[in-house]
């Protein structure tokens, strides 16, 4: 399954979460107990492994079960490595490969949605944001302190050699736990204001957890 591109538009099975943005360059694990989720999962290990993880708008409680309105941008990936219990459930890692934008859910027989998509590509920054990203680093060094954690937790996220979207979306994935900032993020193809908003947002965290403190 791995190694195939990803097409500007994409056919693949939705997987509506409340409480969950999947950023790419990610790592998801999944317990997946519905029944539709687990035919979802059959099938998407049947074909090419693809599957997008969208979250659920809010108010999505009463119809949870039929089809609930979700986010337009999600993240969409591959399962890299799976396995099925004994009860049917699956546990499962869904590696992040691309933003996608859902432009039409398609009539289905299956138990779950599928829906056609377009690829969101990153849009390179105009300028230099370097400076940015030593921001961001200062800041997870902080957080890391103040948290009490080992100082190299973050070091795979924050390498050097990266892309700076692909660092931020690592850092927003691994460390920002506001689920509409997270969201925000995820819609911002432009790298440049998401590394801003990034290393804004670390700041105030930062000071958040220094108050608490005090």
């Amino acid at each position: 399954m791995a190694g195939k591109p990803w097409e500007s538009r994409i056919v693949l099975p939705i997987f509506p979460l409340p409480d969950l943005t999947f950023f790419p360059h990610t790592l998801q694990p999944l317990h997946i107990f519905e029944a539709r989720y687990r035919a979802m999962v059959t099938d998407a290990l049947a074909r090419d492994g693809r599957l997008a993880i969208v979250r659920l708008r809010p108010g999505y409680e009463p119809i949870y079960a039929g089809t609930p309105a979700v986010h337009a941008v999600a993240g969409a990936g591959e399962i890299i490595n799976w396995e099925r219990l004994a009860t049917g459930r699956y546990n499962i890692i869904v590696k992040g490969e691309c933003r996608i934008r859902i432009r039409l859910e398609l009539p289905t027989d299956t138990l779950y949605r599928i829906a056609v998509a377009d690829r969101l590509d990153d849009i390179p920054p105009a300028t230099d944001v370097s400076r940015w990203l030593s921001r961001i680093r200062e800041a997870c060094a902080l957080l890391l302190r103040a948290l009490d954690r080992p100082a190299n937790l973050l070091d795979s996220v924050l390498a050097d050699g990266q892309p700076p979207g692909v660092l931020v979306d690592r850092i927003a994935s691994a460390v920002l736990p506001d689920l509409d900032l997270r969201q925000e993020l995820l819609e911002t193809l432009e790298v440049e204001p998401r590394v801003e908003r990034v290393a804004g947002a670390l700041d105030a965290l930062v000071n958040r957890l220094g108050r608490g403190r005090e």
